[in-house]
Formats: C-alpha cells, sequence, structure tokens
C-alpha cells in the first residue's frame, strides 16, 4: 500500500491508463486497490488527448473569413464558446435582405459590377431557398449567422462573393439585421395585442348590464360594470401598442454603411440602402449606430410593461375562478386537471401568464445589465443581446395568445356574482354624493354615511334596508328620494362622469373600441 502512494505520488498529473498499469509496485492488474480505482477515475478525464497518430490526426480547419493576420486556428473550446450560430441563425431573412441591398448599392456606385450583382443576388435567393427547405447546412466553425451566409454564397457564386463585404463591417451587419428582426417582431407582437382586445371586447359586448364588485385594496368598494373592467385591460393593451410603435420608429433608422465604427472612404450611398430596407434614414453617427442598444432596451422595457399588464390579468381571473370567488368558470379546453386530486380544474394557462412576466421582465434585466458601462464602440459583449430579445418576443407572444384564448373560452357567473353583490357597502359613496348634491359638505357626508354603515353592520342589513327614520335620525337632509341612489344597481345608474362605470358612458366606450378594432356588434351574442 505504501508502495502504491509513493508511485501515485511520482506519476504526473496528465498521465494515461497504461502508464498507471505499468507501474512496477503492480505486478497484475487484477490486484489494483479500490484506492488506485478512484485515483485513475478522478484524473482519467484530465489525461492528455494530443495524439501524434496519423490516424486520428484532425483534418485542417477552414480558415475564418478574417483570418488573414493570424497563424493558428482557435481552439474548439474557444470555437464552442464564442460562436453565436445556434441562436442568431433566426436572423438569415434579414441578413440576407441587407446583403442584397447593400449588393445593389455597390452595382450603382461602381464598386462592383452589375454582372457581380447579379450573382450575389441570386446566390442569396438559393440560400434562401436552401435555409426554408431545411437544406442548409449551419457550421460552427463559420461562428454566425453572418458568415455562414457569406461562406456559403462564396461556395455557390465564388468570386462575386468576395466582393459582398465591401464597405461593411459585421457591426453594422448585425445592428441592421437585429433592427429589421425587431421591427418584424414588433409588428407580430401589435397583432397579437390587437387579437387580444378583440377578444376582451367581445366579453364585454356578451355580458351588457352585468354589475361586479369594484375593489380597492382587494377589498369591496364600489359597484361597476363587468364591461367597464374588461375595457380597462383594453386600454392598458392600447397603451403598449403605442409604446411599441414609439419604439419602432426610433428603431427604425439604418445602421448599415457604419462599417466597424468610422464609416468607409469608398462613395457609397447609405442613402440608397436605408431606402430599400424600409428605414427612415441612415443613422447620422457611425460610431452610436454600431454601439447602440437603445432599441432593445427599449423594445424590451415596452414587453415587460406588457407582461405586468397580462400577469395583472391573470391573477384576476385565477382569483375570480376559484371557489372564494366562482365568478368565471374556464371551459375544460383552457383548464388542466391534477395528479393526485381527481376533483381539481385549474385554470393553468393564466396562472402561467402570471408566471412568465417574470422571464420577459428577466430578460430586459439582462440586457440592462449587459449594456451598463460599455465602453463605445462596439464590444464582443453585445453578442448576448440577441437570446434575451429573442426570449422575450418569444414569451410574451405565447402570453397573449393564450390570454386571448383563455378569454375566448370562459363564462361568468351571473347568479353567483349577484348573490355576492349585496355585501360590502358599494352603495356607500353614492350614498354620500347625495348628501353633496343637497348641499352637505363632502367631508361631513363621510361622516353621515360612515354612521350609516356602522348602523347596518350593528343590524346586519344593507343601506337599502334602512328606514327613513333610521336615516333621519343620522341626517335630517334625506327624504323619500335616497332610495334612488342605494342599491347597486341605483348607484352604477347614478355615474355620470366621463369614463365612468354608468352604463351610458360604458356603452359609448364599447361602441368606440369596436369601431376601432372593427367588430361587428351583430356577431356578439
Amino acid at each position: 500500500m505504501e508502495s502504491l502512494r509513493s508511485s501515485s505520488l511520482q506519476t504526473p498529473f496528465f498521465f494515461s491508463q497504461s502508464t498507471v498499469l505499468s507501474n512496477k509496485s503492480v505486478s497484475n492488474p487484477r490486484t489494483i486497490s479500490p484506492l488506485m480505482h478512484r485515483a485513475k477515475s478522478r484524473f482519467e478525464p484530465l489525461r492528455c488527448t494530443t495524439s501524434h497518430s496519423s490516424e486520428t490526426e484532425a483534418k485542417p480547419k477552414e480558415t475564418k473569413l478574417w483570418g488573414g493576420r493570424f497563424e493558428d486556428s482557435v481552439t474548439d473550446i474557444v470555437e464552442k464558446f464564442t460562436e453565436s450560430i445556434s441562436f442568431d441563425k433566426q436572423l438569415y431573412k434579414h441578413d440576407i435582405m441587407g446583403s442584397k441591398a447593400h449588393a445593389s448599392m455597390l452595382a450603382e456606385q461602381g464598386l462592383i459590377s452589375f454582372s457581380d450583382r447579379d450573382s450575389i443576388l441570386k446566390g442569396l435567393d438559393e440560400i434562401e431557398r436552401r435555409i426554408e427547405a431545411g437544406e442548409f447546412v449551419w457550421r460552427t466553425d463559420r461562428e454566425d449567422v453572418h458568415m455562414n451566409i457569406e461562406a456559403a454564397l462564396t461556395d455557390l457564386v465564388g468570386e462575386p462573393a468576395k466582393k459582398l463585404h465591401t464597405a461593411r463591417s459585421r457591426n453594422d451587419q448585425v445592428l441592421t439585421d437585429f433592427r429589421l428582426w425587431c421591427r418584424d417582431a414588433i409588428d407580430r407582437i401589435i397583432s397579437s395585442i390587437r387579437h387580444l382586445q378583440v377578444a376582451l371586447v367581445k366579453l364585454a359586448l356578451n355580458n351588457e348590464g352585468l354589475i361586479i364588485p369594484g375593489y380597492t385594496h382587494l377589498q369591496r368598494a364600489q359597484p361597476v360594470l363587468l364591461q367597464h373592467l374588461l375595457l380597462a385591460y383594453v386600454e392598458q393593451l392600447d397603451r403598449d401598442v403605442g409604446r411599441l410603435l414609439d419604439c419602432r420608429a426610433r428603431l427604425n433608422f439604418c445602421p448599415l454603411g457604419a462599417c466597424a465604427l468610422a464609416g468607409t472612404g469608398l462613395p457609397i450611398d447609405r442613402f440608397m440602402t436605408s431606402e430599400a430596407l424600409g428605414f427612415t434614414a441612415p443613422m447620422r453617427n457611425s460610431i452610436d449606430a454600431v454601439s447602440d442598444r437603445d432599441f432593445v432596451l427599449e423594445f424590451l422595457s415596452a414587453n415587460s410593461i406588457i407582461a405586468v399588464h397580462l400577469s395583472r390579468i391573470g391573477e384576476e381571473w385565477v382569483l375570480w375562478a376559484s371557489e372564494e370567488f366562482g365568478f368565471i368558470t374556464p371551459s375544460d379546453s383552457v383548464s388542466t386537471g391534477s395528479s393526485i386530486m381527481p376533483q381539481k380544474k385549474n385554470p393553468d394557462p393564466m396562472e402561467l401568464v402570471r408566471g412568465k412576466s417574470a422571464r420577459v421582465i428577466g430578460d430586459l434585466v439582462t440586457l440592462l445589465t449587459l449594456c451598463k458601462g460599455l465602453p463605445l464602440a462596439y464590444n464582443r459583449d453585445l453578442q448576448e443581446d440577441k437570446e434575451p430579445t429573442f426570449d422575450s418576443v418569444k414569451t410574451i407572444t405565447g402570453m397573449l395568445e393564450v390570454s386571448a384564448e383563455f378569454a375566448q373560452n370562459i363564462t361568468f357567473n351571473d347568479k353567483r356574482i349577484q348573490k355576492a353583490l349585496p355585501a360590502g357597502y358599494l352603495d356607500a359613496t353614492t350614498l354620500a354624493d347625495y348628501l353633496v348634491k343637497k348641499g352637505i359638505p363632502f367631508r361631513t357626508s363621510h361622516d353621515i354615511v360612515g354612521r350609516s354603515v356602522a348602523l347596518c353592520v350593528s343590524k346586519n342589513c344593507q343601506l337599502q334596508d334602512l328606514s327613513l327614520e333610521d336615516m333621519r335620525n343620522l341626517s335630517p337632509v334625506f327624504d323619500n328620494d335616497v332610495y334612488e341612489f342605494i342599491g347597486v344597481e341605483n348607484a352604477v345608474k347614478k355615474f355620470s362622469s366621463y369614463g365612468s362605470t354608468g352604463f351610458a358612458c360604458v356603452a359609448d366606450q364599447l361602441d368606440d373600441w369596436a369601431a376601432k378594432l372593427e367588430i361587428n356588434k351583430s356577431t356578439c351574442h
């Protein structure tokens, strides 16, 4: 045993199995002690795998498109760590769009021939066809979407492809692709928001006149029309659309032609490429063009606010689907069960909407942290902006779609809601308004109604159950017309201010939203 300890201490850190087994202190491999088995197991993964055998020698790696000044290729570990093709291949369509616009501009400016341009455009069309047909092979050794497409283009058309990168860097190229991708993503998200808004407005139209308790501090506050509450969600979502449109307008400037950071001395026409790609104009400062990520931060911030809004809808509907509330019943098609409790019917989609909001917010925090403290201009750190953005868009789109699906598959339980309405003295504030109309200062009215509620609590009754004598004992101002103000339906009828929950006000709001969203009210029931 001592000889084993001695020999293992003298063995170099990197050693092969044959070295251990040939050690003179072990005459028979079958007698290897448990200690040696543990040592062998511990060090074997770390042994040197470099071989000089011609049979196992690795094939020479493809020379990088940027590899002219390098004598050695990067190691496999570095290549695997720095690649982005595993995720940025999502940008392929926009990369091809940008390259087509760039090639056309180069030809117009006399920097490449029109024949070369045509070869490039034809090759790019073929690459796009192969990608969409699933025939294109994405190669990690080509690092990213740009190099994969350019190298494949060179394989296809030869020398003309080598001219495509004239007056262009991957720094401005990736920002062009990314802005185009974000612009399209914003349009898709806005479409999903509109779909949810339509579902909510139709849900409101199908529940005309239904009064529910309105809450503050999660305590019963005042009676409101269900339609009014649903339209509150619609209003929130409309502000989300506004934020996305603002973001879209600000991101819609073209960085292409800014090159690495300083621009170029070649006679390019940045306005031509900008117009061809549907941008408002070229970005004015080339350093800003390649380093700016404000548009992504703003985009993910808008997504985060959408996620917060959806989480609030999710929370409310999860509560309302509980036995304690019982205000809504989701259909089986948007519910799940329990693996152990056979009676369970869970509103899981909206629970996940509530939960996934954390993920979208986390994507924003990742980007904010990534950009904090970065010096101008481009830094490789910024490669990390893609995955959180892709995740944010995918997640928020899913949240919007499932929220719309849920809204189309729930039923409001009128009888349960009506049974719940009397509790909570929801008409108390309307009673205070009655006294104000009689000339009583509001603070005095507040006190009188507060004492009226206390009397109801002692009598275990509602405000509308108090006799006129009971009320006049609290204030002589009360008269028979007071009963037109109390009771939840009477209370709702008295609301008349712009934007309030009054029947006429809400009907006007519904008409406006039906017109804006192009909803045929006759199709609702």
